[in-house]
């Protein structure tokens, strides 16, 4: 029996991407299945129902979930989607591990094998699967670009018959994926651009790009490219030396974030207050608590002349070219699974291994089992 994979219409309020795009039906026509999307499913991202040629459009997600055994989603199902799942499917997407238990428990009740993309490893073979990182670097683009405009100083130096404008100077804060993509666009856009991570192996990347990389002294060297947390100490020394060069900052972007916890503060209410006036601070962690003490999620905050922007799902304004990454992030994980129309859930493949979250009624993932056995005790 031919398998069945599907894409339900996305749910989450503004998400405008899609899981599949439809480029990629015929690439999964090569994995010999069959492909379901729900009426209206690529409209947001700029596909209508008639572009996904070889594939079986459904008029309803009830009538999708039920005939799937693979399904496709950018954001995770809520509680009651994830019920409705056919019993022993398989589910890919982002599905926020660390928090949700509600929703996973009922991926247990329905013994659904669940791939997290938040939990793909990040190892070479890999890379062709890291939604996390083709998300950020639009993420990290777009949060350049919304500096710029919100920024009451041009990027660049300009030479005009009224004189000559200084060009603005930006402070990035993370050099992960999203910080060096914003790092470069800042830079294209003629900024003058300095940039920090605690990892010091970054300042290399840095200033490839042209940035000059921040020395604060402070080193966190975390598992899989990700820093570690820093101690009461650390976190002193690197305000200190920090608050000096966002003081100085036209426009600041922080991008730095945990797995799994709340976003590091970095920038202080007093920092905030030396800072110019017509200054902006972009902070693209603001989903997970923000890396300022200022910052509230989806909202401008204005305090003494200078504008605290908190972005939410900043991937999804820029939903066709978003998702067409996404999309073959997902095509890439399920080539793994599904050999000549068969499945093969081989948990001997490491990047199968670390992404799964649930398993035939079990939890894989080590700190969400040890999270949800807590909860029981």
């Amino acid at each position: 029996m031919t398998i069945k994979v599907a894409v339900p219409k996305e749910t989450a309020p503004g998400e405008r991407r899609v899981a599949l795009v439809p480029s990629v039906v015929k690439q999964l026509d090569k994995l010999g299945v069959e492909t379901l999307i729900q009426a209206g499913a690529g409209e947001t991202s700029g596909f209508d129902d008639a572009d996904y040629e070889g594939a079986k459009v459904v008029g309803s997600a009830e009538e999708l979930y039920a005939a799937a055994d693979i399904v496709l989603r950018v954001q995770p199902p809520t509680v009651e989607d994830a019920g409705k799942l056919k019993e022993g499917s398989i589910l890919l997407g982002f599905l926020s591990p660390h928090e949700g238990d509600s929703r996973i428990k009922n991926f247990l009740k329905r013994r659904i094998t669940s791939f997290s993309m938040e939990l793909v490893p990040r190892i070479t073979r890999a890379q062709s699967i890291d939604a996390l990182s083709s998300q950020a670097s639009i993420s990290g683009y777009k949060c350049a670009l919304l500096a710029a405009s919100r920024c009451s100083r041009l990027f660049p130096m300009l030479t005009t018959a009224a004189g000559t404008i200084r060009p603005a100077k930006v402070l990035v804060i993370g050099a992960g994926v999203a910080g060096l993509q914003a790092i470069a666009t800042a830079k294209r856009l003629g900024a003058i651009v300095e940039a920090y991570d605690v990892r010091s192996a970054t300042k290399e990347q840095v200033e490839s790009l042209g940035g000059k990389f921040v020395e604060t002294g402070v080193k966190a060297e975390g598992e899989g490219g990700y820093a570690r947390e820093l101690t009461a100490e650390e976190k002193k020394q690197q305000a200190e030396v920090l608050a000096d060069h966002i003081a100085a900052a036209d426009a600041v972007i922080t991008t730095a974030a945990i797995p799994g916890k709340p976003a590091p503060k970095i920038i202080e209410t007093a920092t905030v207050e030396r800072m110019k006036r017509g200054a902006v601070i972009i902070d693209m962690a603001a989903e997970t608590g923000g890396n300022c003490e200022l910052t509230k999620a989806g909202e401008d905050v204005e305090h003494k002349g200078v504008t605290v922007v908190g972005p939410k799902n900043i991937p999804s304004t820029a939903a066709t070219h978003a998702s067409e990454m996404y999309s073959r992030n997902l095509y890439n994980l399920l080539a793994l699974l599904v050999k000549d129309g068969e499945l093969n859930v081989d948990f001997d493949d490491q990047v199968i291994a670390d992404s799964c979250l649930t398993h035939d009624g079990e939890v894989r993932h080590g700190p969400t089992r040890e999270r949800l056995q807590g909860g029981n005790k």
